[in-house]
């Protein structure tokens, strides 16, 4: 009996089979393929396997009622007849999948064998490995930026994209805040984006490549967690966290002073919450929370003390450092935290504008505060807005 093996491929994976498909690649007698340029040709020229090209139908080909109401193509219904008689001939053959091949096809190639009453086995890829995904956008950016891509994606640098990745970051942040799981996703990819772009641009360049990229950064964290590769003990992540900064000091001895490295361009939060930090590797720090707290209101007193604006913003500023430095003492993000304050006060006045009564400019300083403690009461409950 005539007996056709269907051989699942990954597209993002040219050349690559787990062992069970080589094994039915390597038992048939002829393998097909879809088109000359399949990812697999070369390697089945050095496997030296014998295998053909489907050709391309005939012009004019014409399907029959039956077909037409099953919503077969002409295309597809001549391919699965020739690859089905081919079978047929040589008793078994392999049909190695590749790009183009989608389900439609597939289903009519099944159809096609059972009415032949050739054996049909397929042999799925089964598990692709963890990743395969990003070289399917490593491909497509690839492509953007080939011949006949897109014409923006042409005109791109590292310094007109930069104004991206902020954006994008910032916008992964606020989907980090709003705890929204699929807004995550989404603006992961977009951050995932920015990395795949400005490597295919550097590419372009013959400076480096996507792989560069992530070898660096995987070099980097197997030489940081000596701990998990190298056979290293640590008691706890204050210890992780001390390690990988002795060793990222070792990795760039030219970093000789206690702030070098860390980008002023920084959001002023973060960078003062830098700032602090390494100051306190050096020994500059509170003994205890409480004294943290302790600024802060002596910072308050001194900004509401001070006599004219100029004095007032610069006690201000000092007023800020303070609680980022309080922040820092008891391991919060003031970042974040100030960025979920941001969202609570937004929606707080949302809602506020939806219950009143009046327009908002009407409203007396009592209502105001009524409205504002009843949105805030609101917060995490099911009452409706």
């Amino acid at each position: 009996m005539a007996r056709l093996v269907l051989i699942d491929t990954a597209d993002q994976l040219p050349g690559l089979l787990p062992l069970h498909s080589w094994s039915a690649l390597m038992s048939s007698e002829l393998v097909l393929l879809r088109t000359a340029d399949h990812p697999f040709a070369g390697h089945l020229e050095i496997a030296e396997l014998r295998h053909e090209v489907v050709p391309e139908p005939p012009e004019g080909r014409a399907l029959g009622r039956a077909d037409l109401l099953g919503g077969l193509s002409p295309h597809d219904k001549w391919r699965a007849e020739w690859i089905v008689d081919r079978a047929q001939r040589e008793t078994e053959v392999a049909y190695l999948f590749g790009p183009g091949d989608d389900e439609g096809f597939t289903r009519t190639l099944g159809m096609e064998a059972a009415r032949a009453g050739v054996e049909v086995e397929v042999v799925y890829y089964l598990l692709a490995p963890k990743g395969t995904a990003l070289l399917g956008l490593v491909a497509v950016e690839q492509r953007l930026r080939g011949p006949g891509g897109c014409p923006w994606d042409h005109e791109q640098t590292h310094a007109t994209l930069a104004p991206y990745a902020v954006e994008e970051v910032y916008e992964l942040l606020d989907a980090i805040a709003g705890g929204d799981p699929d807004a995550i996703r989404e603006e992961l990819g977009d951050v995932l984006l920015q990395v795949v772009f400005h490597a295919q641009v550097a590419e372009d360049e013959q400076r480096f490549t996507i792989d560069d990229v992530a070898q660096g950064i995987t070099d980097k964290l197997v030489g940081r967690h000596p701990h998990v590769f190298a056979g290293a003990t640590v008691e706890s992540a204050d210890e992780v966290v001390a390690n990988w900064e002795d060793l990222k000091a070792a990795e760039k001895p030219e970093r000789t002073g206690p702030f070098d490295g860390i980008p002023a361009a920084l959001p002023a939060l973060q960078y003062a919450e830098k700032l602090q930090r390494r100051a306190a590797r050096t020994g500059f720090d509170w003994t205890a929370d409480a004294e943290a707290a302790d600024r802060v209101r002596a910072e308050l007193d001194e900004f509401l003390a001070a006599a004219d604006g100029g004095v007032r913003e610069r006690e201000l500023g000092d007023l800020l450092l303070s609680v980022v430095g309080l922040a820092r003492r008891h391991q919060i993000d003031p970042e974040m935290a100030l960025r979920g304050a941001a969202r609570r006060f937004r929606d707080r006045f949302s809602t506020m504008g939806e219950r009143a009564d009046r327009a908002l400019g009407d409203l007396t300083r009592e209502q105001w505060l009524a409205l504002w403690e009843a949105a805030k009461a609101a917060e995490g409950t099911d009452e409706p807005a």
